[in-house]
């Protein structure tokens, strides 16, 4: 066989397995798109958005199960850790970077790895997705632990990447879940946790950043902050644990202070002062009539929970 043949070969299986995805449909009542004008093609844009929910709705018990698993080893000290390629790696960088921000955790907590590398996140690496040797040496240069969880992140569910993630990461004994657009997914089947949200065809065939684009995005969206929430780095629906690294963050700050506690603007900023700018802190220094660095002993003892803080601020306060 040569290797013009091989090749040929290689592409008639790729296509007929393109062929039997549902993302990969095509649909025939939409052929003449292009000729519509631009109002109705945007409100069949829209139409086609409406329906994404819903999917995401049929597979909350598998979501919410992955995320209590995810914050069990958190808990313990675990990386939450994407893997994808293309348009689902660079989804998960998304959602990677902005848990610092929101939840001021380290960079190094929730990790998005994407096939090629930092660079893939605006050109195409060629033949990266394909590889399953690419995700075992990224995973492997994290020095992935049992207490880790890699999620596969792949529209189609059969991306070598994000496979061959799921499966070095398992072997590993890393918690694994496999993020993907159609049923019977070879991720889903790859991953302890399987997670599929059928959107069906897209409005361009074959375009996934479209309708699973937006599933995965809600679904990632879902994972990140419920895990947080778990690990108390909210108040109620308040971010306590937001890092104000800019004006716009430094007012947030102090909003959320008051909104927690009622305190006057005096309050909050002796309070902010004592705590050096640490939401969560001001609010049980306010709450808890304690003084700062007694606040951050009291959560630190409370691995970081401000109510079981506060309820140990306030134990303290009655017996004193």
């Amino acid at each position: 066989m040569t290797a013009t043949d091989r090749t040929d070969r290689t592409y008639g299986e790729l296509r007929a397995q393109l062929a039997t995805l549902t993302t990969e449909a095509f649909r025939p009542e939409l052929a003449e798109i292009d000729q519509l004008p631009t109002a109705e093609l945007a409100a069949l844009m829209n139409g086609e958005d409406a329906t994404v929910p819903a999917a995401v709705a049929d597979r909350l018990p598998q979501i919410a199960a992955a995320i209590d698993g995810i914050a069990e080893r958190m808990a313990r000290g675990g990386r939450l850790i994407y893997a994808g390629a293309g348009t689902a790696g660079r989804l998960g960088v998304l959602d990677a970077s902005e848990c610092p921000p929101t939840f001021n955790t380290d960079p190094s907590e929730v990790v998005g790895l994407i096939a090629g590398g930092p660079s893939a996140m605006v050109k195409a690496v060629e033949g990266a997705e394909d590889s399953k040797e690419l995700a075992r040496a990224d995973l492997d240069a994290l020095k992935l632990g049992p207490d880790d969880t890699v999620i596969g992140i792949s529209a189609s569910g059969r991306t070598p990447y994000a496979i061959g993630a799921v499966e070095h990461a398992r072997a590993r004994g890393a918690l694994t879940a496999g993020l993907s657009c159609n049923a019977d997914s070879a991720l889903a089947a790859a991953a302890e946790h399987g997670i599929e949200v059928v959107v069906g065809p897209e409005l361009l065939t074959g375009s996934t950043r479209l309708k699973a684009g937006t599933a995965q995005k809600l679904v990632l969206n879902m994972i990140s902050t419920i895990v947080m929430i778990r690990l108390g780095k909210t108040y109620g629906n308040l971010m306590v644990d937001v890092r104000a690294s800019n004006e716009k963050l430094r007012a947030r700050s102090r909003r959320i202070v008051g909104l927690a506690t009622g305190a006057s603007d005096p309050e909050i900023e002796a309070a902010l002062t004592a705590t050096d700018g640490e939401v969560k802190n001001a609010i049980l220094v306010i709450l808890g009539d304690v003084e700062g660095p007694t606040a951050k002993a009291l959560l630190d003892d409370a691995h970081g929970h401000l109510r079981a803080a506060l309820a140990a601020a306030r134990t303290r306060t009655s017996s004193a």
